[in-house]
């Protein structure tokens, strides 16, 4: 099987059109996924309809990154299908490190998508713990991120940090019990100072879940957000 790209989109269009008219085993669809060029992954992707093995889930996890963005936007949607299966859930359970990363995908479709279909991985608690981690990682970075910016930054630098932050936010809102309490809150204060509504947005749905009496001064600050869809969460 050909590993290299298509050179142009009439070529990829040629390969989609062959793809389509050909029938292949999932066997096959999994040598796809594994060595094929980007439609031959896309279409196994959006073809496969069952995963025998841990290693055939972690051949098809590892094209949600580093990977086109077309082949990682197939993949994600064939997850949301695959995660209702509950032996697809156990081997997922255990690339708790490529899911993260998916979590914060350039591509606001594919972190929808994922995040989504994670909630129904809850009760995972090594692969909660891990992911999480991974989380909190990409949140320092964020909020390293936007210490250091200055006036003169363009403003793609702050949205690249303000969209990391908030889709690891929504990571954490069905995730937060495998937070410690003082790290979640130390997260949580300094994402309400942001001046993005969307971000405060995703504190107010975390906090809502939270019964320690620790956050309680944040619900009250979210109380009186100048944002009506924040202050609505909290009510």
């Amino acid at each position: 099987m050909k590993s290299d790209y298509e050179q142009t989109l009439d070529k990829n269009f040629n390969k989609a059109l062959e793809l389509c008219s050909g029938s292949y085993t999932n066997e096959d669809l999994i040598k796809l996924l594994k060595d094929g060029n980007i439609p031959e992954k896309q279409f196994a992707a959006l073809e496969i309809t069952e995963l025998n093995s841990e290693k055939d889930a972690e051949i098809f996890l590892s094209n949600l990154i580093n990977c086109d963005g077309k082949i990682r936007e197939a993949v994600a949607q064939k997850f949301s299908e695959f995660v209702s299966n509950e032996k697809y859930r156990e081997y997922f359970s255990n690339y708790p490190d490529i899911l993260a990363k998916s979590t914060i995908d350039i591509n606001a479709n594919i972190s929808r998508m994922v995040i989504e279909s994670l909630a129904l991985m809850s009760d995972f608690a090594d692969f909660g713990k891990t992911y999480t981690q991974n989380l909190i990682s990409y949140i320092e970075e964020a909020f390293d991120g936007l210490s250091k910016i200055v006036f003169r930054d363009k403003k793609y630098t702050i949205n690249k940090q303000l969209f990391k932050l908030y889709w690891c936010l929504e990571g954490l809102c069905n995730f937060s019990q495998y937070v410690d309490e003082d790290t979640l809150l130390d997260i949580l204060e300094k994402s309400l100072e942001q001046t993005e509504y969307t971000v405060r947005e995703k504190v107010a749905q975390i906090v809502v879940k939270q019964e320690s009496k620790k956050f309680v001064p944040i619900r009250e600050k979210l109380k009186s957000d100048s944002n009506y869809y924040v202050k609505n969460i909290i009510k």
